[in-house]
C-alpha cells in the first residue's frame, strides 16, 4: 500500500480547497467583511500574536470543535504559520459541509510580510 508523506497530503489539500492570499484577507478586512478568521495553530504560536479578532481552534481539534463554534454558512478563512495547516483544516471542513471556506496561503508568516494587524 502507497504512503503519502505530509507534504502529499497538503498538497492534495490545497488542489481541493480555495486559498486566498493575505493581501486578500487585508481588503475583506478593511471591507468588512462578515468573515470568520480561524487560527489553526498551536496555543503558543497563537499566544504570540495573531489576526485581529480571529477565533483559535488547533488543528488537531478543528473536527471536533469547530460546528460549535462556526455556523456552517459563515465564511471562514482558515490559516496556520505558512499556510500548510490551514489547508488540511479547510479540506476537513468542506467534508464537514462548510461550503465558504478558504485556507490563507502563506500563513501568518504572509500577513506580516504585508504589514498585516497582529493582536496579542
Amino acid at each position: 500500500m502507497p504512503t503519502n508523506s505530509g507534504d502529499d497530503a497538503v498538497s492534495q489539500a490545497k488542489r481541493q480547497i480555495d486559498e486566498v492570499t493575505p493581501e486578500e484577507v487585508r481588503d475583506m478586512q478593511a471591507r468588512g467583511d462578515d468573515v470568520v478568521y480561524l487560527d489553526v495553530r498551536e496555543p503558543n504560536e497563537w499566544n504570540l500574536g495573531h489576526l485581529p479578532r480571529a477565533l483559535h481552534v488547533p488543528l488537531r481539534n478543528v473536527e471536533a470543535k469547530v460546528e460549535a463554534l462556526i455556523d456552517r454558512n459563515q465564511s471562514v478563512v482558515a490559516y496556520c504559520a505558512r499556510g500548510n495547516r490551514s489547508a488540511l483544516a479547510a479540506l476537513a471542513m468542506k467534508r464537514m459541509g462548510y461550503e465558504k471556506v478558504a485556507s490563507m496561503a502563506r500563513g501568518i508568516a504572509g500577513w506580516v510580510d504585508i504589514g498585516g494587524d497582529i493582536e496579542g
